[in-house]
């Protein structure tokens, strides 16, 4: 099998599952009521957690976006505060901002030593 083709199965899979994790990310940010209950306990973990499984999807769907996006994704996790903030039941917090960068930055060196490592597993004689 061409390498090319090799990659471009794992490389959608990555992407699908980067897509749904925004759709649930987005959902679970903008109901008004999730039962039961999905979240760590403290909201800022939630926050972190999140925006770490999606910086480590998105790198690995992406790989070659190095700065696309973990940028993107700070522009997302600010359009899910503005939202929040227009719903009336949810409150928009700048903390948040940062727990979500927290896990962006977490998530993408995460990402980046998996994607070296794998890097160096296929170099003969490495």
């Amino acid at each position: 099998m061409p390498a090319a083709r090799r990659l471009a199965h794992p490389l959608l899979l990555w992407r699908l599952a980067f897509l749904a994790c925004l759709a649930a990310v987005l959902a679970l940010a903008l109901l008004k009521n999730v039962s039961p209950p999905l979240d760590t306990g403290w909201d800022k973990s939630n926050h972190l957690l999140a925006f770490g499984v999606l910086a480590l999807l998105g790198r690995l769907g992406f790989p070659g976006r190095h700065w696309l996006v973990p940028s993107g994704l700070l522009l997302y996790g600010i359009l899910i505060e503005v939202l929040q903030g227009l719903t009336g039941y949810r409150v928009a917090e700048y903390r948040d901002l940062l727990a979500d960068l927290l896990g962006i930055v977490l998530g993408s060196l995460v990402a980046a030593g998996w994607l070296r490592y794998r890097r160096q597993e296929r170099q003969p004689g490495a």
